[in-house]
């Protein structure tokens, strides 16, 4: 509590300070309080609101420590994304994905909706972080959990793409619905023979049922996991993108710096949801980090593919620094 407001009579300052009072420090309802002031409950709630216009009460936030409202704020602000949550930025690449993992797993547990139908990318880190940091809750019943791009690579890297999907159904408290297929594949032949398979089929066509889609950002040059995996692209490939203006990728599925999708030849040999159909998804949260991504999730942002970020105070700056 603190002083009058000039334009407050002494009468009504101190009738809003006995209603701050036991409302904010005793802890009473509106409805107690109305009770035993034999005012309406309107008349409280109407009381109150007053009582913080004319500073009679001033609420103060204690923010805690690694957390940047600021930036989540003009990161909403300037790009126009759902929501933001900024972490700590390191230096060590195992901590930074730690701290994106953290944030990214309490978003997820404390938003998944009623029937939610979640999509799953497959080769990346900072989702494999996420999946770690989750602890089992009762999700509501329905829920459905399916990987959105191949995760079939080098048996050492595959076991990690699998966890996360897994990991995240069991969660959810079902069973994941797997894509048996590699992200990337040797030619356009070999994915038009997937395509007939019954049960790839059947996979894929859930992906229009997808409420929500968990993806990581890439870059031109894959990151250690999706190269160990198979899964990326060859040096003359990745230079070929780059040519093309590719600054980074969502499901291996490639944009440039203003976010527009770069079309090539490559897409033909990927097996995973596309950008196209990613956008029409109502919720595509991204987890992405360090400075070497930057610009890739800058693109991503102004490309439109993504809804709520999870990224560090370095990365978060850059962008802010960018916009101005």
């Amino acid at each position: 509590m603190t002083g009058q407001h000039p334009t407050a009579r002494p009468e009504e300052a101190r009738q809003l300070a006995k209603l701050a009072r036991l409302y904010y420090e005793d802890g009473l309802r509106q409805a107690q309080i109305a009770t035993q002031l034999d005012l309406s409950q309107a008349t409280v709630s109407r009381l109150l609101k007053r009582a913080l216009e004319l500073q009679v009460v001033r609420i103060t936030v204690n923010s805690p420590s690694g957390y940047y409202p600021e930036l989540e704020r003009g990161l909403r602000e300037e790009y126009g994304l759902k929501e933001v949550m900024v972490v700590d930025h390191s230096t060590d690449p195992g901590r930074l994905l730690r701290n994106l993992g953290s944030s990214a797993a309490y978003y997820l547990e404390t938003t998944i909706k009623s029937d939610e139908v979640i999509g799953v990318s497959s080769w990346s880190e900072s989702l494999l972080s996420t999946a770690n940091a989750m602890h089992p809750l009762r999700t509501p019943r329905g829920a459905r959990v399916i990987q959105i791009e191949g995760g079939i690579g080098d048996p050492s890297s595959e076991a990690h793409a699998s966890r996360m999907t897994r990991r995240l159904a069991e969660f959810c408290g079902t069973e994941a619905v797997m894509l048996q297929a590699p992200g990337v594949v040797g030619s356009a032949e070999t994915k038009r023979a997937l395509a007939t398979d019954p049960y790839f089929q059947e996979v894929i066509a859930q992906w229009d049922d997808v409420t929500l889609a968990l993806v990581g950002i890439g870059t031109p040059e894959p990151s250690r996991m999706l190269a160990q995996s198979g899964n990326a692209f060859s040096s003359a490939e990745g230079k070929h993108l780059a040519e093309l203006g590719a600054v980074g990728d969502i499901n291996l599925h490639f944009f440039d710096a203003v976010g527009q999708r770069i079309e090539s030849t490559l897409d033909e040999r990927v097996i995973s949801m596309g950008l196209d159909q990613l956008r029409r998804v109502q919720r595509c949260v991204a987890v992405a980090g360090g400075e070497r991504k930057w610009q890739a999730i800058r693109g991503a942002i102004r490309g439109g593919w993504i809804h709520v970020l999870v990224t560090d105070s370095l990365v978060a700056r850059r962008l802010l620094d960018d916009s101005t």
